[in-house]
């Protein structure tokens, strides 16, 4: 992550003509990326305009005005007086077209039992769904609970609920009763989608009776629906609880999609809420569209004839963002119910090559996960259907980045490496195909994205980290926090004035690359200066020992903070003082003495999500007796014990 790395992708002449973006650019007269990312930065408006005349975007009253900022930045309006449904753009727009008989959707199971359903399937089916929640009363406003599996019909619950006006809230299914009851409570959630159960690495996960428990303490909940995923015996709460199935019965086919105004919600996600009362994103129709059909058509370079897959769950924020994109466009979904690694270590290999996968995305974590079971597991496929990389979630470390670059991609295609958040329902920061890449780089602000790095004065800075900070406004930026406006004024728009503060660490190099730092609030500041977990763990990863790290800061009596490493070993290496030593003189080496690691601390395993993402803040509380907070999204909760047990 150095403004020294050499470019390790230039596109082919082939593959630059047959871009998206290339017909864009040539459209509009722009020749070089750089003159590309001026001017959509420069004249928001007439980009946002013209991106989305080019992409296809349907309307069924065109706007008037793309943007009003009349109530200030930081409560901007846009396609002002358009009518739109992110529905129409999905499926009805489809049903006039071929696309209405190409697949719309492939579902694999844990076991490798397939699904598949065309566009014209996927329809009537969301039809169904919808007629039958505006029969027991949701209607426009109204606030709907996602809490499934992926499954197909966690797809149709979303499509069902943004097509009558509904507030959709996509919510983990790993998460335990406290964290769902929470979010329907905030929202003040009527109706609730669940499963009988799922599985997961081989056990079965009961996700009603949580879903029962969290309810109890949700009493806006009129109706629980119920899909029969497992076969498993649940209770059934008589006028609340009803099997999905008989819910739909005898449902029309036919449903009329709501014509609504382009500022009316279509998503409420919340973050984690492993810290505080979660926070709830708010997301309308015309401005998630936009941000999200933007980066699936130019960035991902989505097509109508390729399948597209990111390895997520229905609750991140790339669930919705790959169904709403890919949908867009006219592209196949493919949804996997399971994990990467089960029952063996090519699980993930295996879908590529089963179902020819163009574009897979995936978090660097995961891939840190996979490399650690070896190349063989990789080789013993076919990837070639692959086009595409994609990854987001948080930085890289070069030694992986490179692995899932030559190994899984063959040095043949990119690595879209994209960062944002769920506040803005898309990117900040992501490559287009067009790009030369650095190892780890995100090149450069989204297309429409004015975003810079400031020093700590809000003056901005080059060649080392700063604060990410975006100075105009995006459609699909959170329209405040759900009930708590003055948490997102003090969030993102109190540090500086009329600057969005984000809480990314991010470096721009000599040679104009971006690359993320990681969260500013995981900052360690030793004796004065100042680091990133990834910027430790990157380093510690080029020892061929390390499969895994989390590297937290700690109270030091005379440093202000220290720095404390956990390690998973490759392997065929096992844990010695005489290692330790070694991964701590590695830091010194490239960072110096200052910032030496106090512990390095050997262990099975690190905390993670069901999307691998290492729970740095798990880890540290762990490590320093506190409480953990909200660990219900932890997917291998033995790992906590094992961070207490290897001190």
């Amino acid at each position: 992550m150095t403004s020294t790395s050499e470019i390790a992708w230039r596109p082919p002449k082939e593959y630059v003509e047959k871009a998206s973006i290339t017909r864009f650019m040539r459209k509009h007269g722009i020749k070089t990326y750089d003159e590309l990312i001026k001017r959509s930065t420069d004249d928001i408006e007439w980009f946002w305009d013209a991106a989305l005349k080019d992409i296809g975007i349907e309307w069924y009253k065109p706007y008037d005005k793309v943007l009003d900022l009349t109530k200030g930045i930081q409560w901007a309006s846009w396609f002002v007086g358009g009518k739109i449904n992110i529905v129409h753009n999905c499926l009805d727009k489809h049903m006039k077209t071929d696309v209405r008989n190409k697949t719309a959707l492939i579902w694999e199971a844990e076991d490798g039992e397939v699904k598949k359903l065309t566009y014209a399937d996927l329809n009537a089916q969301v039809n169904r769904l919808a007629n039958a929640m505006k029969d027991m009363g949701v209607r426009k406003g109204s606030t709907v609970g996602l809490y499934m599996p992926m499954i197909p019909e966690v797809v149709i619950a979303m499509l069902a609920s943004l097509k009558i006006g509904a507030i959709c809230i996509p919510v983990f299914s790993g998460f335990g009763a406290a964290a769902l009851a929470s979010r329907l409570n905030d929202a003040g959630a009527k109706v609730l989608f669940t499963a009988d159960g799922s599985t997961r690495r081989g056990k079965q996960i009961r996700i009603k009776s949580e879903a029962d428990l969290a309810v109890a303490n949700a009493p806006t909940i009129e109706r629980m629906v119920v899909c029969r995923r497992t076969g498993e015996n649940v209770s059934m709460v008589a006028d609340r609880d009803v099997y999905w199935d008989e819910f739909v019965k005898s449902k029309s086919v036919e449903c009329e999609t709501e014509q609504l105004n382009s500022e009316d919600y279509s998503l409420l996600i919340y973050t984690s809420g492993t810290t505080g009362k979660p926070k709830g994103s708010v997301h309308t129709h015309a401005g998630a569209l936009a941000q999200i059909a933007k980066e699936l058509a130019y960035n991902f370079d989505v097509r109508q004839d390729e399948v597209f897959f990111w390895l997520t769950d229905i609750g991140w924020m790339m669930g919705p963002w790959m169904i709403i994109g890919v949908y867009n466009i006219g592209g196949t979904v493919l949804i996997f119910e399971g994990a990467p690694d089960h029952p063996k270590p090519d699980r993930l290999w295996e879908l590529i090559e089963k179902h020819k996968i163009a574009t897979l995305g995936i978090s660097p974590t995961a891939i840190r996960l996979l490399k650690r079971y070896g190349d063989e597991w990789v080789a013993k496929h076919d990837l070639t259907s692959l086009r595409l990389l994609g990854s987001t979630g948080e930085p890289w470390d070069p030694d992986s980045w490179m692995w899932f670059f030559e190994k899984v991609g063959g040095r043949r295609i990119p690595i879209i490496n994209i960062s944002g958040g769920t506040e803005i329902v898309g990117c900040f920061l992501a490559p287009l195909p067009i790009c030369d890449l650095k190892p780890c780089t995100l090149r450069g602000p989204g297309l429409g994205m004015a975003i810079d790095t400031f020093d700590d004065d809000g003056k901005p800075v080059r060649g080392r980290m700063g604060h990410l900070v975006a100075l105009k406004p995006a459609p699909s930026m959170t329209k405040g926090f759900w009930k708590d406006p003055d948490r997102y004024i003090e969030t993102y728009w109190s540090r500086w004035p009329n600057v969005w503060y984000h809480g990314d660490w991010a470096l721009i190099d000599g040679d104009g690359f971006w690359f993320l730092g990681g969260r500013s609030d995981d900052t360690i500041k030793v004796s004065g200066r100042r680091t990133g977990p990834g910027e430790i763990e990157s380093i510690m990863m080029k020892h061929p020992a390390c499969a895994e790290v989390a590297a937290i800061g700690v109270p030091h009596e005379i440093k202000g903070e220290g720095i404390v490493c956990f390690v998973v070993l490759r392997p065929g290496f096992k844990a010695s003082d005489e290692l330790r030593t070694e991964l701590k003189e590695q830091v010194v080496k490239e960072l110096g003495k200052t910032l030496r690691p106090e512990e390095v601390w050997f262990v099975a395993d690190l905390p993670k999500t069901r999307t691998a993402k290492i729970v740095r803040r798990v880890v540290r509380a762990m490590y320093l007796g506190k409480e953990l907070g909200d660990t219900s999204s932890i997917e291998n909760p033995d790992a906590i014990a094992g961070v207490k047990r290897a001190q």
